[in-house]
């Protein structure tokens, strides 16, 4: 073949065929911010619309938005995390090892509101839709970004986490996310540095931080993977063996006899059930009852239990541990926040699943299509979907009322109140659980108390509240208003 020849088949080879449309290679692409900024955006203002609704539906409570709002307060000016909803002189440092939340006191002292941890919630809780997302679309294109973004913004473990209340492992679900997909890219390095910080937001992080390590010790740089195990592994024993006691009013770890299961903890009076404290016990304990199973299906199915293909999967290991090594029957099942810091990891773990050969496409198109379908016929079952309902965006006449007696307490002052309204007194007063109040004599210049509470809960049940209002009225506290079952008293 000579020269012109050779020259013609190489123009007709690279030539686009005559079909009108270009070329896939040299189409235009959206910008890759479109499938991971983008929804992450979208449910950053999603999962703010439900959480400032229900705050001002009086549907938060004091445990736990107030308790650290009272902690993040006292840091905005620079003082010890004490939480008088916990009782007389109680730091919160003594409870659970959550230094992280020091980030959030520039901006409460700007915006002194619980609005201000409701919104830095459910802005940490969207982020980590952005690596997890940026990787699908790397590994498998826009599909799968999006089939892989929309999963985690509308997982129930997220959603559930956005619906109640604040809690500091809202920092942690954005720092997982990176980490993983650090891990899941061989970038080892990069998931140490995100991994690590994981210690300064709860003290049972650092166990996932030496799951982190682990892998990385196995998969990558075995010096790395070794020093990041014991940095989590450390790191978890000096804070529940050393710093907690050190500011603890018992001079321990509140949260021991939860593994061991049976009696009542310490800080409020959780009713528990488990072994009898053997390691035996704890073993047998550890698969049961059966909502435990539950839980590992839920976790698993929005990913059509590609996860488990992927050793990332593991990662879940030391969280699910000590959940169903506990006593506390609230640890086992998918409500709460508990498992916001596993959502991360699964479709990590999915995304990883997608990366790896030996995969026929067909099985990784129903992967994404399972995926997808789960995500969507779950929606209504989670509390996103009241977004929806229009009682959602409507104030109960129960409501208003309380509100307008909430006013008549003057900003500055101290309050004992019941669980739900102690949410609506923290930014602007001193406010301790009144049963807590009456039991340690505590005088506050006013108290309220509805007895339609629906948090009152232990450790402030709704008998407990009423009974204490009733000693306050006994000691001279005079009614100055009582409306549909909420009565303030002032001393």
């Amino acid at each position: 073949m000579g020269t012109t020849e050779i020259a013609a088949v190489a123009a007709q080879r690279t030539r686009p065929a005559a079909t009108g449309t270009t070329p896939a290679r040299t189409r235009r692409r959206a910008p890759a911010w479109v499938w991971t900024w983008a929804p992450a955006v979208c449910f950053a203002v999603l999962y703010t619309l439900l959480a400032v609704r229900r705050h001002q539906q009086q549907q938060t409570a004091g445990y736990d938005l107030g308790i650290f709002e009272q902690t993040v307060r006292a840091y905005a000016h620079l003082q010890a995390p004490m939480v008088p909803l916990k009782g007389t002189g109680f730091d919160e440092l003594g409870d659970h090892f959550s230094p992280v939340l020091v980030l959030l006191a520039p901006l409460y002292r700007v915006f002194p509101s619980p609005v201000t941890l409701l919104v830095a919630q459910s802005v940490l809780l969207a982020l980590a839709i952005v690596p997890l997302a940026g990787w699908a679309l790397r590994v498998r294109g826009p599909v799968a970004a999006l089939v892989v973004g929309g999963g985690v913004g509308v997982s129930w473990g997220i959603v559930q986490a956005a619906d109640f209340d604040f809690h500091e492992i809202a920092f942690a679900v954005p720092l997982i996310a990176y980490a993983v997909c650090a891990l899941g890219e061989r970038r080892w390095r990069a998931a140490a540095l995100w991994a690590l910080p994981l210690l300064l937001v709860k003290e049972d992080q650092g166990l996932t931080v030496a799951a982190v390590g682990v892998f990385v010790a196995l998969r990558g740089p075995r010096r790395l993977g070794l020093w990041l195990t014991a940095a989590g592994a450390l790191g978890t024993c000096a804070e529940v063996l050393l710093v907690l006691p050190s500011f603890n009013a018992h001079g321990g770890f509140d949260y021991w006899q939860q593994i061991t299961g049976g009696g009542t903890d310490t800080t409020g009076g959780i009713t528990q059930a488990g072994g009898d404290g053997s390691l035996l016990g704890l073993l047998l304990h550890l698969p049961w009852p059966g909502v435990k199973w539950a839980t590992l299906l839920l976790l698993l199915a929005p990913t059509a239990f590609l996860a488990l293909r992927s050793p990332l999967v593991l990662l879940c290991a030391p969280t699910l541990l000590w959940r169903f090594a506990s006593g506390n029957a609230h640890y086992w099942g998918f409500h709460y926040h508990y498992s916001a810091v596993l959502m991360p990891i699964v479709f990590g773990a999915f995304v990883d699943a997608l990366d790896r050969g030996g995969v026929p496409p067909r099985v990784l198109r129903g992967g994404l299509a399972f995926s997808a379908a789960f995500s969507l016929v779950t929606l209504p079952c989670f509390p996103l979907w009241d977004l929806t309902h229009r009682g959602e965006w409507t104030t109960s006449a129960h409501v208003r009322d309380a509100d307008r007696l909430l006013q008549r307490i003057p900003s500055g002052t101290t309050v004992g109140a019941g669980n739900r309204l102690a949410a609506q007194l923290v930014s602007r007063d001193t406010v301790g659980l009144v049963c807590l109040d009456a039991a340690q004599g505590v005088t506050p210049q006013w108290v309220v108390v509805d007895a339609k509470d629906s948090k009152a809960v232990a450790p402030c049940s709704a008998s407990a509240a009423i009974a204490a209002l009733h000693g306050y009225e006994t000691r001279g506290y005079r009614v100055v208003g009582s409306d549909d079952g909420v009565t303030l008293l002032r001393r």
